[in-house]
């Protein structure tokens, strides 16, 4: 009987997963299909999932049409940086609030964390701008990374703060006998210890960076040499000689995708046990 209602409950689990597997899925696989469609055939039968035949002269349409190799160049550089910097910050505030002894640390921590429930949208953007604009950054891609860096990515630094403090105190103190510092501790100790979180922060990081529009779009519309793959991808659109491309456009966002799930294979290992170690104490 026992038996019985636990099979029960693991095939509604698994029933509840795969649901929730194909409905996550689905826009992706959507879009891989699209984009073997003619033009006419996404506008008239936008409704069918499979095209009735594969076009794949829209990959090398879109690959011709839009600079691909700039785009892409431009993502790389800004992924790389805002990933780097993203480590670096999420690390050193994590550990800082985790080890750090200050006044007001725990209500300064809460009131960061509480920002994660209010939403301000693009009310931000033109003030973000006019700040960059004061140091000569508002056409540049540093700007975007400069932000993305410095503002803080407060789930990074709640999955930070709970890693470090899943670290047993015990090295620290082991550390300061030797003669270590508060930041000298932080680089030869815990930094090494963070090889899961780094891995979390790095896919976060690289998904956010990668797929942001808005932001690139506004510093980089006087200038589309400096724009990333996934806002040069929208010119796509208008590429067509009568009605929208959206069959190009939707090849190019497949184009896109391709980085983003490698990386995850590659590195998945690494997210899900940095996320589950930086849950463990918060």
């Amino acid at each position: 009987m026992i038996k019985a209602k636990r099979n029960l409950s693991n095939s509604i689990i698994y029933i509840f997963l795969a649901i929730f597997f194909v409905i996550s899925f689905f826009p992706v696989f959507f879009t891989f299909m699209s984009s073997f469609k003619s033009n006419m055939e996404v506008l008239t039968t936008g409704n069918t999932l499979f095209p009735k035949h594969f076009v794949f002269e829209n990959y090398k349409k879109a690959w011709e049409l839009a600079d691909f190799s700039t785009y892409t160049k431009n993502s790389v550089f800004l992924s790389f940086f805002c990933v780097i910097g993203s480590i670096l910050s999420s690390t050193i505030c994590g550990y800082a609030f985790s080890r750090g002894k200050f006044k007001g640390k725990e209500l300064i921590f809460y009131f960061m964390i509480s920002s994660m429930f209010v939403s301000l949208g693009t009310l931000t953007l033109y003030p973000l701008l006019m700040i960059m604009k004061f140091v000569n950054l508002n056409k540049s891609l540093w700007g975007v990374i400069i932000i993305r860096v410095f503002g803080m990515n407060v789930t990074n630094l709640f999955i930070a703060r709970g890693f470090v403090t899943s670290i047993p105190t015990e090295i620290d103190e082991a550390a300061k006998i030797d003669g270590c510092s508060f930041f000298g501790i932080y680089r030869r100790i815990i930094f090494p210890l963070c090889k899961p979180l780094v891995g979390t922060v790095a896919i976060l990081s690289f998904r956010s960076s990668w797929n942001d529009y808005m932001l690139p779009m506004v510093f980089t519309m006087t200038d589309p040499k400096r724009m990333p793959l996934v806002v040069g991808i929208m010119h796509l659109k208008s590429s067509g000689s009568t009605a929208s491309a959206w069959n190009l456009m939707l090849a190019g966002t497949a184009i896109s995708l391709i980085p983003m799930i490698i990386i995850y294979i590659v590195f998945n290992r690494l997210f899900i046990s940095g996320m589950t170690a930086g849950a463990v104490k918060g």
